[in-house]
């Protein structure tokens, strides 16, 4: 009689629960295990041909692939840090503040809003070599670097844009700061403790899960970032492969030599993408 009331309650989760499952399905699991499969075939929409591990060799001899999963790697390294510790900088200053908490909130949460094209351009322009940032640093005698075009300065500069548009973590960790006890300051400031002993011992440990959530969703997105370093290289040198293109960039552009049109990506399948270039390619790479 137990078992009855208990496969009912089944019934019933899997029931709401369905629709998620159905959404996980259809976009994310269904096109990850086609992308696996498709990069053991030589597919054009129309004949599919098993060519084994050959476009899996083709992408590893391609030089393109290595130099863009450095620069990726560089930007998960470099990139990452920069946006959390900015966040948190700002969060914890914002909790400082006695007055005009609301403006300077909104203030920092505004370049979320600018569409990432529009914001790339507009980076570009100010750090263009003869833009305004340049023209500033002349005055002080300093000579401006070609920002987007050296390959030494082209990640730092993708790396400045990304923080400047990462409000949404700040206001996260915003939250999360203000949702630590007080009485736990008050306390630790009676025993003596400074503000970096109550940073280290009261705040970290207390937004630890939300830091945790902000640093594997800030190393997903440089995972696939994408539109800025393709809007940046094309519009600061007017090239395609540039130096400060990425993974994703990178393979998303990919054209077998032998093809007439390029690879497509599945959205919902990227990282998987990443690592099989030729699939939906007109012909089998070079055998």
């Amino acid at each position: 009689m137990r078992a009855r009331p208990k496969r009912r309650e089944g019934l019933r989760a899997l029931l709401w629960l369905s629709p998620w499952i159905a959404g996980f399905s259809i976009f994310f699991a269904y096109p990850l295990a086609s992308t696996v499969y498709f990069s053991f075939t030589n597919y054009n929409m129309f004949t599919l041909e098993f060519v084994g591990l050959d476009n899996w060799r083709y992408l590893l001899q391609d030089d393109r692939v290595w130099v863009s999963a450095k620069n990726t790697l560089w930007l998960v390294v470099f990139m990452v840090p920069a946006q959390v510790v900015f966040s948190i900088g700002v969060a914890q200053l914002l909790t400082k503040l006695k007055t005009g908490v609301g403006f300077f909130r909104t203030l920092f949460y505004l370049p979320t809003l600018v569409p990432m094209v529009a914001g790339t351009v507009a980076f570009v322009f100010l750090l263009n070599p003869v833009g305004p940032v340049n023209q500033i640093l002349s005055w002080a005698g300093i000579a401006g670097p070609d920002w987007f075009g050296d390959p030494s300065w082209s990640k730092p500069s993708l790396t400045a844009l990304a923080v400047w548009g990462c409000g949404n973590t700040m206001v996260i960790f915003l939250a999360a700061l203000l949702d630590v006890p007080k009485h736990m300051y008050e306390a630790a400031a009676i025993d003596g403790a400074g503000a970096w002993r109550q940073f280290r011992s009261i705040t970290l440990p207390t937004i630890a899960p939300v830091l945790m959530f902000s640093l594997v969703t800030a190393v997903i997105y440089a995972l696939q970032y994408f539109t800025q370093a393709m809007i940046a290289s094309r519009v600061a040198s007017g090239a395609t492969d540039s130096a400060g293109s990425s993974f994703t960039p990178a393979i998303r552009r990919g054209r077998c030599s032998r093809c007439r049109s390029g690879s497509s990506t599945p959205p919902s399948a990227t990282p998987t993408w990443a690592t099989a270039r030729c699939w939906r390619c007109c012909c089998s790479p070079p055998r």
